[in-house]
């Protein structure tokens, strides 16, 4: 979550040599300055539930117990906001301009960060988001996107809370990779503060949100808590727009560090990446479903 220079990004765009493989060309492999973040048949339930989603009866990791063609999420409508966009590197002066999340201005989107041999964090959030409205669709809920590709600029964090909120979504995810410290890992969920705004009325839903997904993921994934931000796992914030403006239920996931090597490794495994749409889709629908 964590942003790159944009001028340096831009760069990197037109010398696709010095940031990683052809398919992340924009963004470089080092330096992190701060930015917004501190298969076949039934060989079946299981790896049914592991491909496309749907929940199965049993133990196991990722489950949620329904069976069938079970529809828990119907009626439901949430919205899914894969952090940052691809093609922000190209336009500095639009992603630096600012805008008003009511605590302070702030840029209108950032580039985010990257694994160190150049995965982006942008190509990160559109996989999982995209996993996860998947999921999410096939347990019957409507399901809206605040970005339709990965190689677009934006949209605004302004516009990206609008999106929720027109929707009068019941819930909402804003799904990010942090860029900390090597030596830092572990994923942690953010939650909004009071500030006197359209989000104050929901702070109590988003905290309950921001508990079951948390639970979800640690569960599903097997990731710790984060060694470096928040308490088990949760952190509270009052200065990101995309909280700030929401009048819905609605945190930020930082699903880990892309500069600690083991979870760099772990982001660009597929496999990875659907156990982790996985919890995140089972944590909603707890929240969701109390």
């Amino acid at each position: 979550m964590r942003a790159l220079p944009v001028t340096l990004l831009a760069a990197c765009g037109l010398i696709a040599s010095a940031c990683g493989t052809a398919a992340t060309a924009g963004v470089p492999a080092s330096g992190v300055p701060a930015g917004q973040a501190r298969s076949a048949t039934a060989s079946t339930a299981g790896s049914t539930a592991a491909s496309t989603g749907t929940p199965t009866a049993g133990p196991g990791a990722g489950r949620t117990g329904e069976t069938g063609g079970a529809k828990p999420l119907a009626g439901k409508v949430v919205v899914v906001d894969p952090g940052h966009n691809g093609g922000n590197y190209r336009d500095p002066k639009a992603v630096n301009r600012k805008v008003n999340v009511l605590t302070q201005w702030k840029a209108c989107d950032t580039t985010g960060t990257s694994t160190n041999d150049g995965y982006t964090e942008a190509a990160f959030t559109w996989d999982v988001s995209n996993r996860l409205v998947k999921i999410l669709k096939s347990r019957g809920a409507t399901v809206k996107l605040t970005r339709s590709d990965n190689d677009s600029v934006g949209p605004c964090i302004t516009q990206r809370a609008a999106i929720g909120n027109r929707a009068k979504a019941d819930a909402a995810i804003s799904i990010h990779g942090d860029g900390s410290a090597p030596a830092n890992h572990g994923f942690h969920v953010i939650m909004p503060k009071k500030i006197g705004g359209p989000v104050d009325p929901v702070i109590g839903d988003s905290r309950k949100l921001g508990v079951a997904v948390r639970d979800s993921f640690r569960q599903g994934t097997g990731l710790p808590y984060s060694t470096y931000i928040g308490s088990k796992a949760l952190d509270f914030r009052s200065d990101l727009g995309g909280l700030n403006l929401s009048t819905v239920p609605k945190i930020f996931i930082e699903c880990g560090n892309m500069r600690n090597a083991a979870e760099a490794a772990k982001f660009r495994d597929p496999a990875f990446r659907q156990r982790i749409a996985l919890a995140l889709a089972n944590g909603m629908q707890h929240y969701l479903q109390p």
